[in-house]
C-alpha cells in the first residue's frame, strides 16, 4: 500500500474545514439569535459530526477533503473500514467536544437575555469560558494536547498514522495504490490459470 503523506492529510484537513464553514457560520448566527442555541444545537451538532466523521468514512472511505485529494481511510490490511473503525477514529474528538459543549450550556442557562445580548460574540465567549465549570478547562487542555499529539505522532512513523489511526486500526492510503494492487491481483490470477 502507498500511504498518504503528511501534506496530503494536512491538505485534506483544511479542505474539510472549508466544507464545514457554512455549518460554523450557522452556529455563529444561531448563537447571535438565541441564548439557548448551545442547548438546541447539541443534538444536531452531534448528528452532523457523526454523519461527517463516521458515516462518510464508512460509506466512502473518507471525508470530502480526503476524497478530493484521492486518499482513502482503510484498515491496516487495506480492506474497507466499517462503522466500528470509523467510530473509534472519531471517538476521542467526539467525547472532548461534547464535554466542552456540555460545560457551556449551564452558563448560558444562568444568564439573562439582557446579559447575553449586551455582549459581542468574543466578549460573550470569554464571559462564558470564565464561568464554565473547571472541567471545561481540563477538556480544553485535553483537546489541545490531542490535536497536537495527532500531528506529532503522524510525523514520527513511516505509515503516517495519527493517534486515531492507531486506536481504530486504520491507515490512510492513496487510492491509486488500491487500483494498482487490485490490477496486480487480477493479472496474477489470470497468469495462474
Amino acid at each position: 500500500m502507498d500511504y498518504a503523506g503528511f501534506w496530503k492529510r494536512f491538505g485534506a484537513y483544511w479542505i474539510d474545514v472549508i466544507v464545514f464553514l457554512p455549518i460554523m457560520a450557522l452556529s455563529l448566527w444561531g448563537n447571535e439569535q438565541s441564548r439557548l442555541f448551545q442547548l438546541y444545537w447539541l443534538v444536531p451538532g452531534l448528528i452532523i459530526g457523526l454523519w461527517f466523521h463516521v458515516y462518510l468514512v464508512k460509506t466512502y472511505g473518507g471525508t470530502p477533503g480526503k476524497l478530493l485529494l484521492k486518499i482513502k481511510i482503510a484498515k491496516v490490511d487495506g480492506s474497507d473500514v466499517g462503522y466500528k473503525e470509523a467510530m473509534l477514529r472519531y471517538s476521542v474528538l467526539l467525547v472532548i467536544s461534547f464535554v466542552m459543549s456540555a460545560a457551556l450550556i449551564p452558563v448560558a442557562l444562568g444568564m439573562t437575555d439582557a446579559e447575553y445580548f449586551s455582549m459581542g460574540w468574543q466578549e460573550r465567549a470569554l464571559y462564558m469560558i470564565e464561568r464554565a465549570p473547571s472541567w471545561y478547562n481540563i477538556a480544553s487542555i485535553a483537546m489541545n494536547i490531542w490535536i497536537w499529539s495527532e500531528f506529532i505522532v503522524m510525523l514520527t512513523n513511516k505509515k503516517r498514522r495519527a493517534l486515531h489511526d492507531f486506536i481504530a486500526g486504520t491507515v490512510v492510503i492513496r487510492k491509486e495504490s488500491l487500483n494498482k494492487s487490485s490490477q496486480l491481483d487480477a493479472s496474477e490470477a489470470v497468469a495462474s490459470t
